[in-house]
Formats: structure tokens, C-alpha cells, sequence
């Protein structure tokens, strides 16, 4: 688990292909890649991956082919930068939002405008993330938590600020540029528990609708 808030850029050294899947290996500073341990999670540009090497001032982490097919880490060449954050510790302060490090789908970058020392940008988003956007909630772009200002037909835009823009390179990216997203975890769970589930035979499940929380008490009375 993660919060979106980036620690710092890496750059990768080298792409080793490994039956399916690639190995990276990411330059890092040194104090980083020396706290690291065999077996832990790292987010790149908001993935996450598990550590299975460190020494000096980088480590590796192997992704698979799903991972290579639904983020834009198959896109990436050797010396490209990238989002990096260590995983949330018990007891840290959740400073972003709660971020799992699964990327749901890639969208684009749309244009990027001006707004003071700030920059606006706007993205495209996919059906699978856009259903969870709403304005002033979270989301997850490269791995960097940020609020969403605006929703529209075909994404949303959110806002850098002075500080966000010397941590991160997302203002960089060029119009079209894929970037990788997840959709805020607490409200694919809100929409599932919404739903309902269906039982072994296929029949839909009870679910949380405003009858039900009628019934117990949560709100008033539905109109028949």
C-alpha cells in the first residue's frame, strides 16, 4: 500500500527481457536503494513491484507481462525517468490517499495549461477509471496522488503546484504522452458493495441500497 506521494525520480539503467515478463533495473539515490530489503514493494510510476536486488545506487524489480500489457512501463527505454515511492509503513502519516500500486488502465495526456505559478493538466481517462471520478476526489497519475479540479466527457484535470512540479515530471510530459492511473481503491469498493454480490447459482446478492439502509435506520423512509 501506498499514499501517492512521490520520495523521489530514478532512471532506468536497463530492460532485461525475462520470458514474458522484463527485468528493471532503476538508478536511485543511494540513501533509498540502501534501506531497501529483499521482498518489498516499490511503486514505479505508481506500479508496484517487488525488490529482488539492491546494491549501491540501484536496485531491481521484475514485472510481468500483464504488468508490461496495462502500464506504460512498456513504453519506457533506457534513461527515462520515473516516479519512485516505498511502500506505507504502520503509523506514517497518510499525507495522499490510499493507493494500492494496481494501475487499472493508461490514459493520455490532453494539453497542459497555465494557471499562475501552476500548471493545469488535462488527461483522457478510460470508461474503467472515469466511473470513479468525481471533482475534489483522488487519483492516482504516475504514481503522484492528486485532486481532481474537473470532470468531463473524456477525463479530468487536476492541478500541479510550484512545490508538486520540483518532485515530479508529469509537466513534462508531452500531449499524448500515456501516463499510468488507479482510480481511488475506496470507491471501487463503495461501487462493488453497492452492487451486490451474486451467489454460486448466478443470483444477484442482497447488496446496499437506499431501502435497506432505510430499514436499518441509516436514512428515511424511501417513497413507493
Amino acid at each position: 500500500m501506498f499514499t501517492g506521494l512521490i520520495e523521489t525520480a530514478g532512471t532506468l539503467r536497463r530492460l532485461e527481457p525475462r520470458g514474458p515478463g522484463v527485468r528493471l533495473v532503476v538508478g536511485a539515490p543511494r540513501a533509498m536503494v540502501a534501506e531497501l530489503t529483499l521482498g518489498e514493494s516499490v511503486a514505479v510510476d505508481g506500479a508496484c513491484l517487488t525488490v529482488i536486488g539492491a546494491s549501491g545506487d540501484c536496485f531491481e524489480v521484475d514485472a510481468s507481462a500483464e504488468t508490461m500489457d496495462r502500464t506504460t512501463l512498456g513504453d519506457r527505454r533506457v534513461g527515462d525517468r520515473v516516479h519512485l515511492e516505498r511502500a506505507l509503513r504502520l503509523g506514517d502519516r497518510l499525507g495522499g490517499h490510499l493507493v494500492a500500486g494496481h494501475i487499472d488502465a493508461t490514459g493520455t495526456v490532453r494539453r497542459v495549461e497555465a494557471l499562475g505559478e501552476a500548471l493545469v493538466v488535462y488527461f483522457d481517462a478510460p470508461p474503467e477509471v472515469a466511473r470513479y471520478l468525481v471533482p475534489k476526489g483522488s487519483i492516482a497519475v504516475d504514481g503522484v496522488s492528486l485532486t481532481v479540479n474537473t470532470v468531463d466527457a473524456a477525463g479530468f484535470s487536476v492541478a500541479l503546484v510550484p512545490h508538486t512540479l520540483t518532485i515530479v515530471h508529469l509537466h513534462q510530459k508531452k500531449v499524448g504522452a500515456r501516463v499510468n492511473l488507479e482510480a481511488d481503491l475506496i470507491g471501487k469498493y463503495v461501487e462493488r458493495l453497492l452492487a451486490g454480490r451474486q451467489d454460486e447459482a448466478g443470483r444477484s446478492g442482497s447488496g446496499v441500497d437506499l431501502e435497506m439502509l432505510a430499514r436499518a435506520g441509516f436514512v428515511g423512509k424511501t417513497e413507493p
